[in-house]
């Protein structure tokens, strides 16, 4: 029986890129939802996470990272950010101790406009030297309309609780949107393909992982063993070499690091097929964008 004082609402997370915005959800979640990387935009799509209790739902969405868009791609990416701002009850504006507002004050003019409480989390507290803090806190409070002001240390898991209590006591009374057993609303293949993605991500250098999309090809799940086969598409036909690597051996270690981690998520034996595909050009193509997933409407 929910409570008719049970309190349930959207939580967006917003920031530029690299600020650990998918540090954060997967904290306060609870679980490794969003791929972690150190390289910029690795969040492309919107992702759902939820946290449940007997009085409460929180619905996070981490988004793709805020950036003025060169691609047809970022202007995917930045759909779901402005989608975000539409149907936020809570707004989570991450920044940290060396970013700037330079290139998104347009997005904060309309973080500002959404009507909806922002909290302003300063990330990276760790490495702050003396007044640095005070600074930062100074320069972002003159440009967002923040309710309050919460410095953290994602990696070091340091005053992150204190979110979860600004956010729950800005919540309205609202019964919950999703079912009360579930963690986010993406499907098992979409875990699957960040997964291989992320491993894209630590294992090339340069322009490879941007050029880089996962499908899922089939993911056919026995009772102790998950039979997943992945593509890996690239750009250009150069971009195909360099992953795949001599002899086959940096696709094979993406595949292996991939599996690992495919394991400890599922909880079941993973057997991964992965092959590489030319899709000339798609971060410029819509209709290829589409089919990947990337549209925000």
């Amino acid at each position: 029986m929910i409570s008719p004082s049970h309190k349930a609402g959207f939580v967006n997370i917003i920031g530029k890129p690299n600020v650990g915005k998918s540090t954060l959800m997967n904290i306060l979640v609870g679980e490794r939802l969003s791929i972690v990387s150190s390289k910029a935009q690795t969040t492309r799509h919107r992702i759902l996470g939820l946290i449940n209790t007997e009085e409460y739902q929180i619905v996070f969405s981490d988004t793709p990272g805020m950036l003025k868009p060169k691609y047809e791609l970022h202007k995917s990416m930045m759909g779901f950010v402005h989608l975000t701002l539409e149907d936020a009850d809570v707004i989570v504006f991450v920044t940290d101790l060396f970013e700037s507002d330079e290139e998104i004050e347009e997005v904060i003019q309309k973080i500002n406009a959404s009507g909806a409480p922002i909290l302003l989390v300063i990330n990276k507290i760790d490495l702050a030297k003396e007044g640095q803090l005070e600074e930062v806190s100074a320069y972002w409070t003159s440009r967002i309309q923040a309710a309050t002001v919460i410095p953290i240390s994602a990696l070091e898991q340091f005053n992150t609780e204190r979110i979860l209590q600004e956010i729950v006591e800005r919540l309205p009374v609202h019964p919950p949107f999703y079912d009360k057993e579930e963690l986010t609303d993406r499907p098992e293949r979409f875990f699957a393909s960040e997964i291989i993605r992320e491993k894209i991500f630590t294992n090339y250098k340069k322009e490879i992982p941007y050029s880089t999309e996962v499908g899922i090809e089939d993911f056919h799940e026995e009772e102790n063993l998950i039979r997943i086969r992945a593509t890996i598409f690239v750009e250009r036909d150069s971009q195909k070499g360099i992953v795949i690597g001599d002899k086959g051996k940096m696709l094979k270690k993406v595949g292996t690091e991939a599996r690992a981690d495919l394991e400890k998520f599922f909880g079941k034996k993973i057997f991964l097929e992965t092959f590489v595909k030319v899709e000339q050009d798609w971060r410029k193509n819509k209709l290829v964008l589409k089919k990947f997933g990337y549209d925000p409407s």
